[in-house]
């Protein structure tokens, strides 16, 4: 395995004291920032009538970042395909893939990301879309591969294709990617990469050779935090481990500011799941971050890990991924 390369997944978080549409911007100025200091990739996530999450259309933002950047590459962590037409995401991207040639990602998941009554609101069909994720998938292969499908082009046509990711956190996308011969991404951190080592043994056992992909292609999304001191990473953590205890508890809202998490402090019953978190935590110095993962990256024989950072102060996800993209190797001496 060569130098392992990182990646980024935004997802444009709401910071409590600021607005929707700072976070929105905040993604888009962060974008540059990472194309600067050598990351590979950055995905933008889509999630709906969430206070937290606010990024709802990945594709929008991505032109906004394909505007800005050069180099990069970039894509969606993902499109919730059972919302929408196989052929207008399609088009979408081949728009996308028009602006940005050759750097376009599409990531597609079947997951609602958002509650169900949303769902239904976005799609009246929404169960029965589901469904008939491995169809949609199999379609909008074909619509952003090829010049026709069904006696339909997906325009414009060009000499480059967007790369087609499904996403997953369970062993139903890992044996759906096999089996299309596509790249496969899982999101480690939802569940603290819970299913992880059995969803990619079944990726790649169950993989069958595509001509754009002759080969398995994976890679793990990890939530991961760094900073000068493991003491200060801990500190900005704080923020997300109080979203996580929140979340469980059916209240969701804008991240917070560690000083207030810390004010509040956790309740003894919460505290179980707080060390639970933060005993499989990415979290620490920038070397000792770096350290876990090439381990992890080791494990799984991963050549790419993507990066998601939480941190109430934009400054410190900055600092992170700076530190990071140092002590894996990536950023040049001058980043």
């Amino acid at each position: 395995m060569g130098a392992l390369k990182l990646s980024v997944l935004d997802q444009s978080v709401s910071l409590a004291g600021g607005s929707d549409d700072d976070a929105i911007r905040d993604t888009l100025d962060l974008a540059c920032d990472c194309e600067e200091l050598g990351y590979a990739r950055f995905w933008v996530s889509e999630h709906h009538a969430l206070p937290t999450i606010v990024g709802s259309a990945p594709e929008i933002l991505m032109a906004a970042i394909a505007a800005r950047t050069t180099r990069i590459r970039i894509g969606s962590a993902g499109v919730m395909l059972p919302h929408y037409s196989a052929l207008k995401v399609a088009e979408q991207f081949r728009v996308l893939e028009a602006l940005a040639p050759g750097r376009i990602d599409l990531g597609v998941g079947r997951a609602p990301g958002s509650d169900m009554r949303t769902a239904l609101e976005l799609n009246p069909n929404a169960h029965a879309a589901a469904d008939a994720f491995p169809q949609q998938v199999l379609d909008l292969l074909a619509w952003t591969s090829q010049a026709s499908h069904r006696g339909i082009a997906a325009r414009p046509l060009g000499p480059h294709a967007p790369e087609l990711w499904v996403l997953g956190s369970s062993n139903y996308g890992a044996q759906l990617a096999a089996q299309f011969g596509l790249p496969y991404a899982f999101a480690y951190f939802f569940a603290d990469g819970e299913g992880a080592a059995e969803a990619l043994a079944l990726y790649r056992r169950l993989y069958r050779p595509s001509e754009r992909h002759p080969a398995p292609c994976a890679t793990v999304c990890v939530w991961a935090l760094a900073a000068e001191t493991a003491d200060e990473a801990r500190w900005h953590a704080m923020s997300r481990e109080r979203w996580r205890v929140d979340r469980a508890q059916g209240t969701f809202g804008p991240l917070q500011p560690p000083d207030a998490v810390s004010a509040r402090g956790f309740a003894p019953h919460e505290w179980p799941t707080v060390e639970a978190m933060r005993r499989k935590a990415f979290v620490g110095s920038g070397e000792d971050v770096a350290k876990q993962l090439q381990a992890l990256a080791a494990e799984f024989d991963l050549s790419e890990i993507v990066v998601n950072t939480w941190a109430h102060d934009p400054r410190a996800r900055r600092v992170s991924y700076r530190l990071l993209a140092r002590a894996v190797g990536i950023a040049s001496t001058g980043a």
